[in-house]
């Protein structure tokens, strides 16, 4: 059975899931609309340069997690749900999904992006396989860290091949579609990288190297 591989953001949707749950904490008024708003758009600056410094970020983004109780969560996140991720969702992303389930492949999501963020969105999109990056939960609850490899640029590489290692799948006749430079080291790996909506240096290298450049907006 192939791999089909999509990364999430700006990939399958019209949007950052990640960034976007901290514009909507602030929004709502959870989160301080000023401070935080400015640091989690200047991370999200820096993602899209290539300079993110992932650990810093998780820090920062999953404190909010450690100090609010799982119903409390469970709500916000069913609201952030409707309001911010139905209306970002590409049909064609869906049918390009539909398209590998119809051929036999394998589906699977990976993204840096939170599990608690992502994992209803998965789900959404009828995708069983999730890798994510993880947030530890201790008693029930979370703790406002991160636990395992963060599912980010060399990461996702060594996540993945701790997945295809204990599922038994492989990479032969792979597919792994991505907006981003920073999935360049998974890209490089797989047999047919295709580039989505991608940005300009993902656009850059995906000419240079012949892979074929899709939009899926």
């Amino acid at each position: 059975m192939r791999l089909a591989l999509f990364d999430l953001d700006n990939t399958l949707l019209a949007g950052d899931s990640d960034h976007a749950w901290g514009d909507w904490l602030c929004e709502r008024g959870i989160l301080d609309g000023e401070t935080y708003k400015a640091r989690n758009d200047a991370f999200y600056q820096d993602y899209l340069a290539g300079r993110l410094n992932i650990v810093d970020y998780l820090n920062f983004s999953l404190e909010i997690l450690g100090r609010t109780e799982m119903a409390v969560l469970e709500e916000w996140h069913r609201a952030f749900m409707r309001e911010c991720i139905e209306p970002i969702i590409l049909a064609k992303g869906r049918e390009l999904i539909e398209r590998h389930r119809d051929q036999g492949d394998k589906l699977a999501i990976i993204t840096a992006t939170n599990r608690f963020v992502t994992a209803s969105i998965a789900a959404r999109l009828g995708v069983d396989t999730l890798l994510a990056t993880e947030c530890e939960m201790a008693d029930g609850r979370y703790t406002g860290r991160t636990t395992d490899v963060p599912c980010f640029k060399e990461g996702k590489v060594e996540r993945l091949h701790r997945w295809l290692a204990e599922t038994g799948h492989s990479l032969e006749g792979s597919h792994f579609y991505s907006d981003s430079h920073n999935d360049l080291p998974l890209l490089e790996r797989v047999s047919h990288p295709v580039a989505v909506d991608p940005d300009p240096r993902l656009r850059e290298e995906a000419e240079r190297r012949g892979w074929p450049v899709i939009s899926l907006r």
